[in-house]
Formats: C-alpha cells, sequence, structure tokens
C-alpha cells in the first residue's frame, strides 16, 4: 500500500447528499445529468486544467466532494486512486493482492466497473476480486471475495450505494446443478461492513452488462434490474422481486432511465443493430476490403487473418469488435473462417456474393427495444404498464439520456436521436459528423448534451427539439469511459489518462 498526499478526510462533509455528486456511474442515480453541474461549453486545450496518467482501464471516474477516484490495472494488480479534483495531486493509491484474472473480450477491460461513493467512502467492484470499500482517507474498511461470474465478455456492472447499503448484480452464464437455469443473483450489502442483508435469485437470467437504479416513483422504492429476455422491480428493503416485463434481447449494457413517472428500459439487437430492419449495404461494404481481386466477390482463397462475419460495420477490420469473434490460435481460427465462409455461400461455389451476403441478415437477434414503463405494477406488466416502445435508432452500449423531457439515444457512426419522453414519438435523427463507435454514454448540463466518441470526438449539442451542434473538439484518443462532471470541470478518462477541462 502507498498513500500520498494530504488525507482530507475532515474536509468531506458527513451530511452531504448523494444528488450533489457525481458519485457513480453516470452520476447521480446513473441519471447522466444533475443540478448543480456546469462544466465548460468548449473543450479546448485553453480549458485544460490539469492531465494526469492513471492505471489503465475503462472504468468511469467518481467524485465526491473535492476528491476524485478512478480505479485500473497496473502490474497485474487492481489499483484504486485517489487525487484532488482542483489539482489532480494524488492523494493516495492502493494496490490489491494478485488474483487470477478473468476472460474478457479483446474490445473490453478487466476494469470496466465503476465505482461508487457515499459520506462514508469508496466502493470498489473487481469481478475476480470481488468488492472492497475505503474511507476517503484511503483506510480499507472491509473487502467481500465473490465468486467471478461467467461471462461472455467480462465484467462491467457497477455497483450502488444508497442510505448504508450497496447493491450489485451477478448475472452469469455458470447453470445451476442439474438444470438449464443461472446463477445469476442480485445482492446487497451492509455499506459500513461488506455483510450480506439479502441476496435474489435471477435463475431465468445470463450474463449481462447493465448497472441498476433505484426508482422511487412507486408505492415502495424498488431496484430496477434490467437483464437480457427481462427487466425486473425488485423491493428495495427486502430484495423481493415486485414486477417484470419481457421483450429484451440477449446483450443488456445500458442502464435503465428514470424520468417524468417512468422507467426506460433499452437495448439493441445483439450485435448492437439498432434497427428492426437492418441496412445490409454497409455491413457489405465493411467486408469488401477482403476481395483482393476487386471482381466485387470475396472468394474461399481471399480469406486473410482478419476475415469475418462483420457485427459492426462503423469499426475497422481487425477491431476486436467488428465482426463475430475468432480464437487466437491460428489453426481453430481457420476452421472458425472457414465455417463461417460455408454459412454464407449458399450455393456452395467458394464465392461470396452481395445476394448471398445480405440474405439472412435479419434473421434472429432479438429485436432493438426501447420500452417506457409505468410504475405500480405487479407479476408481469408486459401488457399492462409499458406506455410505448419505440424499435429505431436504440444504441448497443450508450445508455439513454433523460433531460427536460426529452430522451437522447446516442449510437455508433454518430447519430443522435431525440426522442419526447411522454409519447415515444421521435423529434429528430442527426448525424454529428463524428463517426465511429461510441462506448461513452451521453450526460448533460447546463441545456447541452456533450457526446464522445470511442475515437476521442466530444460534441456538445444544445438541448431540446432543434439539433443544434455547439462545439466540436477531436482529442484524438481512445475514449471508452463515460466522462464525469462537478460544478466548474469536465473530466474525461483516456485508456490510460485522466484530463480535467475547467
Amino acid at each position: 500500500m502507498k498513500r500520498v498526499g494530504l488525507l482530507v478526510i475532515g474536509m468531506l462533509a458527513l451530511n452531504s447528499n448523494a444528488a450533489d455528486h457525481w458519485n457513480q456511474f453516470r452520476g447521480p442515480n446513473g441519471a447522466g445529468s444533475g443540478s448543480g453541474f456546469s462544466p465548460p461549453v468548449e473543450l479546448a486545450e485553453s480549458k485544460i486544467a490539469w492531465n494526469v496518467n492513471v492505471p489503465e482501464g475503462m472504468a468511469s471516474p467518481v467524485i465526491w466532494e473535492n476528491q476524485l477516484y478512478v480505479v485500473g490495472l497496473e502490474e497485474g494488480r487492481f489499483k484504486t486512486v485517489a487525487l484532488s479534483s482542483g489539482k489532480g495531486a494524488l492523494l493516495w493509491e492502493l494496490k490489491l493482492p494478485e488474483v487470477t484474472l478473468g476472460k474478457v473480450h479483446r474490445a473490453g477491460h478487466q476494469v470496466a466497473s465503476t465505482p461508487c461513493a457515499d459520506e462514508k467512502g469508496i466502493y470498489v467492484y473487481f469481478g475476480p476480486f470481488g468488492m472492497v470499500s475505503y474511507d476517503h482517507s484511503g483506510k480499507e474498511r472491509w473487502r467481500k471475495r465473490l465468486p467471478l461470474p461467467k461471462s461472455m465478455y467480462g465484467m462491467s456492472t457497477s455497483p450502488i450505494v444508497r442510505d448504508g447499503r450497496v447493491y450489485l448484480v451477478l448475472d452469469d452464464d455458470t447453470n445451476l446443478e442439474g438444470s438449464r437455469l443461472s446463477r445469476s443473483r442480485v445482492i446487497c450489502l451492509n455499506a459500513g461492513t461488506g455483510e450480506m442483508i439479502w441476496e435474489t435469485a435471477r435463475p431465468y437470467n445470463r450474463s449481462g452488462w447493465s448497472t441498476p437504479v433505484i426508482w422511487d416513483a412507486a408505492e415502495k422504492s424498488e431496484l430496477i434490474v434490467l437483464g437480457n429476455g427481462r427487466a425486473y422491480g425488485y423491493d428495495l428493503k427486502s430484495g423481493e422481486e415486485r414486477w417484470y416485463v419481457n421483450g429484451f434481447s440477449r446483450e443488456t449494457i445500458a442502464v435503465p432511465v428514470i424520468g417524468d413517472g417512468r422507467v426506460y428500459l433499452s437495448v439493441s439487437r445483439q450485435g448492437g443493430w439498432g434497427e428492426e430492419e437492418i441496412d445490409p449495404v454497409p455491413f457489405w461494404i465493411s467486408v469488401l476490403p477482403f476481395d483482393q481481386d476487386g471482381d466485387g466477390r470475396i472468394g474461399k482463397n481471399e480469406i486473410g487473418k482478419d476475415f469475418t462475419v462483420p457485427f459492426r460495420p462503423e469499426l475497422p477490420i481487425g477491431h476486436p469488435g467488428f465482426g463475430f469473434p475468432l480464437p487466437d490460435d491460428p489453426a481453430k481460427r481457420k476452421e472458425r473462417q472457414l465455417k463461417l465462409f460455408q454459412w454464407r455461400d449458399k450455393n456452395g461455389d467458394g464465392f461470396w456474393t452481395r445476394e448471398e451476403f445480405i440474405s439472412d441478415m435479419q434473421v434472429g437477434r432479438g429485436r432493438p427495444n426501447l420500452s417506457a414503463v409505468k410504475p405500480g405494477g405487479l407479476g408481469d406488466v408486459t401488457e399492462t404498464h409499458v406506455d410505448w416502445t419505440l424499435r429505431s435508432g436504440i444504441p448497443e452500449i450508450p445508455s439513454p439520456l433523460f433531460y427536460e423531457g426529452h430522451l437522447y439515444l446516442l449510437r455508433a457512426g454518430g447519430l443522435l436521436t431525440c426522442v419526447d419522453a411522454d409519447s415515444g414519438k421521435v423529434i429528430y435523427k442527426e448525424r454529428l459528423d463524428a463517426p465511429g463507435h461510441y462506448s461513452a454514454s451521453p450526460v448533460a448540463a447546463g441545456g447541452r448534451l456533450y457526446l464522445t466518441s470511442s475515437t476521442g470526438v466530444v460534441t456538445v449539442v444544445k438541448a431540446g427539439k432543434e439539433f443544434e451542434k455547439v462545439h466540436q473538439m477531436d482529442l484524438a484518443t481512445e475514449i471508452n469511459a463515460t466522462p464525469a462532471m462537478d460544478g466548474d470541470s469536465f473530466y474525461v478518462r483516456t485508456k490510460t489518462g485522466l484530463t480535467a477541462f475547467r
């Protein structure tokens, strides 16, 4: 353990309100916005207050009072770092003992879960280790080892804290012994001791990557958890399942969003597709670089190292998220590629034509879905409490943003959709002129939206019914974490650094 700088625990107000702090993933209750946040409009170089190196990771920064926390992986060990939000000065840093790391997708990271904080301290989830809590001076309060769930892509769900309790979703592909049901569960821990308060099984859910939120609109406060196939409402105090909504595809990533007395639940089709009817042209264009002889077909003899079936045509060939995952072992990789080729070589002549390639683009993988759910239901409320459903422009990774009566959806390729939150009517769809992939969720403050691409382009758009681009800056660095804010600053985490704009 290493501690550096002054310990400022005495400066932290013990009666601070969590709503005043960017204290978890996407800020207060995962909303992506809140009162009292006023970052600069232009993220220009002249606005940089400080820039520091941090351990590698994809988790987002969080803030409590004047301390900023960020977690990462350094030399194979999980690390938590506390910085002064004002000057970026290192206050303390702590490493956990080495543990066996889990398997993650090449586009992901071992550290993708964002911490949460309250007046007592910070709560960190590292999948292969479990949870650990520190007070604001860097003293460890407790640690709790948890079995690492089996997951297709690795862990990225984040803990949340409220009124002395920490909530964490542990969805899992592991089957319960002798059944097809899973070991998935949601747990509630005592924030002061780490002891289990309640645990609720989620046997019909497989691995998922969504973070829960708390909904106070119903007659009882509920924990809202989005999982593959279903979204659930659990009694916050007891963990009892109260209601569920069906109709969600396999890859649940977005955070549920609260606004105007509803909860909004968003899932793309498996593979990231956000439209009910898929436009096959971008997918065909994305594989044309494999056509080495330029004859308009892709031959079996043109299969190279990076050949695959595309999922996300906005990504470059060779990117781990571009297409169907391939094994690292060369022999197994070639075998998988041949099977993928045969899948769409309908007539078996050793070539992909455009017609063969696009013939089954609409098959399977569920439907994109943004649903607005009313409070007060019990049991299956799919037919009784869903106000409206939208199946167009649905993001894969970024969560929806509810802000001033509108929902904003940010899709790969830089497509922004504005939706009337009351009716579900699409108000506009506009391109940001910032193509490519998007992992960071949109955030809002001061009547503006801040939209960050994975290649580092930050676009500022005026909130409201009319699309108006206010500012755009290319930071020219990889950004996957959602930015954080406080009273006058905007904090951007890159792959290995953290920059404060003020």
